[in-house]
């Protein structure tokens, strides 16, 4: 099958973890095709160029998030009376919308007015859905929406929303600098809306569409199916409501209510249009039902990782010094870092031959600030210590990045201690302690995001920020030897078990066929009297090469421009054939004659004659 894959910032560029899953999925899903559809998020992501591309990528379309162009397209009177009809009711559906408590359509706990009726709300969803696709279809009339949407039209639509009457009080309270930031956020946010994917050589030719998270990436996912009846899979390791609410903490309580109205309500959109959603984990599979995503639509599907390049830790722990604790990741004050530090504290005063290795670095200046102060204060904690009076002084205590001679990989870092530590007082999947896992690590963790649900009973878990908790399981760890092989051997089993990709192929396979199985296909084939054939063409019975003479042709629902002169003939049964020798090409089965008349052969569209021929089928290609 065709699969049309859409990203956000990730693949087939160069950055992020987005990017190797999406990598990795395509690679192990060789039999299918892939259309990459790929919205950009800055000049220095697209400047580091793409990954190397699988055969089975057969497009790659881009666009940008960052750049404002100006499209050029000036809207005449009709055209400008839609936009501001159709802008208006998206920011009306915003204004009255509370950040907190709400229902969606499926009338689940979400992101609408929590006194609202459920009725109320599906009214609200559907005002929502029409305006954004309102939207689209003028943008697909007109050329374009970038120029509208940073218009004075749209900052007054704005305005007028948030001093109507119902407006939710931060929406009342938004001045005229808070408007004009939300009008440029959801400028940035809507340009898909914008562009020319929409066609039948384009989304429209895909049997389905895979958005790798949710939010403006599977923005293209939505209109496919609005326009081309495309089905759409969405996959979230991350949700964007929950993002948007970690994120950008500086913005005035107006900026940040409207733009969390407006990724609450396009957030239900797609799980209810969505065929399938498959979160990553049970922590954002709660935040996607909270958003209004039904139920029976959910399946975890756990991030696919490769554990080869862990498998030489994972098969010899003894290596590890068992006097070390090793912290890895990106350095960042959600880490919490200070209150590991603080723990150790209490663990040397239980062991003081213990040493502590943070391996990672900053990504921005936040990060740079909070691993300067994280230096200082373990300074300040742990002064350097000499075995003797001719001995150089070390801190127990040691900031690393890998790549050095020391530590050349993240595996050798997980191989270095006997004990890995996370901290994080916020966190979703955590990736760093799934490879500990695969290194036969023992664990220490605070009850964070999907920790638990991530290492099971394969390690000790503790409350964020409390040092003294992380401590005593600590010690108990370092001081009990045969409970941490215990432990680390438990958590790698769990690790090649549930966390593989090959695992996470699999189900994405799986999730491939029963989507289209249950689609119905959109290219009718027709008979020479121009009806439909009844069945020719189900979605699963699709497998490569040519069945039909050159004569097929198939009609696209919407409009055949793509569909050949000439007419489909229906497949009958020839009496003469009946009478062909047995044994020659063309020949009935002798034993054929209980078997009633053989079943007619499924119309395709082809490029060129070619005679019916034995075909090879592959399991599960369409």
């Amino acid at each position: 099958m065709r699969i049309g894959l859409l990203t956000e910032g990730g693949y087939p560029y160069v950055s992020g973890e987005a990017g190797l899953w999406c990598d990795r999925l395509v690679r192990g899903l060789g039999q299918h095709e892939f259309d990459v559809y790929a919205l950009t998020r800055s000049e220095r992501q697209e400047a580091r160029g793409w990954v190397p591309l699988p055969p089975q990528v057969s497009r790659v379309r881009t666009a940008s998030l960052w750049d404002a162009e100006d499209d050029g397209v000036v809207y005449g009177r009709r055209a400008r009376r839609r936009f501001a009809e159709h802008y208006g009711e998206l920011a009306a559906t915003l204004s009255t919308t509370v950040p907190g408590q709400v229902r969606g359509a499926s009338g689940t706990v979400s992101q609408a007015n929590s006194e609202a009726a459920p009725d109320q709300s599906a009214l609200e969803a559907d005002r929502f859905a029409n305006a954004l696709y309102g939207l689209a279809e003028l943008a697909r009339d007109e050329g374009g929406l970038p120029r509208a949407l940073r218009s004075e039209t749209a900052v007054r639509a704005l305005e007028r929303a948030c001093r109507a009457p119902g407006a939710h009080r931060l929406a009342r309270e938004a001045r005229v600098p808070d408007l004009l930031t939300v009008a440029a956020r959801l400028e940035r946010a809507l340009r898909p809306l914008s562009l020319d994917w929409y066609e039948d050589d384009g989304l429209g030719a895909v049997d389905l569409c895979h958005a790798a998270s949710g939010g403006t990436a599977a923005l293209p996912g939505l209109l496919a199916r609005h326009f081309c009846e495309v089905p759409l899979l969405v996959t979230e390791y991350g949700v964007r409501l929950r993002a948007h609410y970690l994120t950008d903490p500086d913005s005035s309580p107006s900026i940040r209510a409207l733009l969390a109205a407006f990724h609450g309500r396009l957030a239900a959109e797609t799980y209810r249009r969505a065929a399938l959603i498959t979160p990553g984990n049970a922590h954002a599979r709660r935040w996607q039902e909270r958003c209004g995503a039904d139920r029976a639509k959910l399946r975890t599907v756990h991030p696919g990782m490769d554990a080869t390049p862990f498998a030489e830790a994972g098969e010899s722990p003894e290596c590890a010094d068992p006097r070390t604790l090793v912290w890895v990741g990106r350095v960042e004050p959600a880490k919490d870092l200070v209150s590991l530090l603080h723990a150790f504290a209490e663990i040397r005063k239980e062991e003081p031959g213990a040493r502590l290795r943070i391996v990672g670095g900053p990504a921005d200046p936040e990060g740079a600030a909070y691993l300067a102060h994280c230096k200082g204060l373990a300074a300040q904690l742990f002064p350097d210590e000499a075995d003797g009076p001719h001995a150089v002084g070390s801190n127990p205590v040691s900031f690393e990045e890998t790549g050095g001679p020391e530590l050349p990989s993240r595996a050798d870092a997980y191989a270095s201690g006997a004990l890995v530590v996370l901290s994080s007082v916020v966190e979703g999947f955590p990736a760093g302690l799934v490879e500990a896992m695969f290194c036969g690590r023992a664990t220490v963790s605070t009850d964070v995001g999907a920790v638990v649900e991530a290492i099971g009973g394969t390690g000790l878990v503790v409350p964020p920020r409390n040092p003294r908790a992380l401590a005593e399981a600590c010690v108990a760890l370092l001081r009990d030897p045969e409970r941490r092989a215990r432990l680390g051997a438990a958590a790698r089993a769990r690790a090649l078990e549930l966390f593989t990709v090959e695992q996470n192929v699999a189900a994405f396979h799986g999730i491939y066929l029963d989507i289209l199985s249950r689609t119905p296909a959109r290219r009718v084939v027709l008979d020479e009297t121009g009806e439909p054939v009844p069945f020719s063409a189900p979605a699963e019975g699709h497998v490569p090469g040519r069945w039909t003479e050159s004569t097929a042709r198939a009609a696209v629902r919407g409009g055949p421009g793509w569909a050949t002169d000439a007419p489909v003939r229906a497949t009958v049964r020839d009496p003469a054939s009946e009478k062909t020798p047995a044994g020659m090409a063309g020949g009935p089965n002798p034993d054929a004659s209980d078997m009633g008349p053989p079943a007619a052969v499924p119309l395709t569209a082809i490029d060129e004659p070619s005679a019916m021929a034995s075909v090879p089928v592959t399991e599960g290609v369409r």
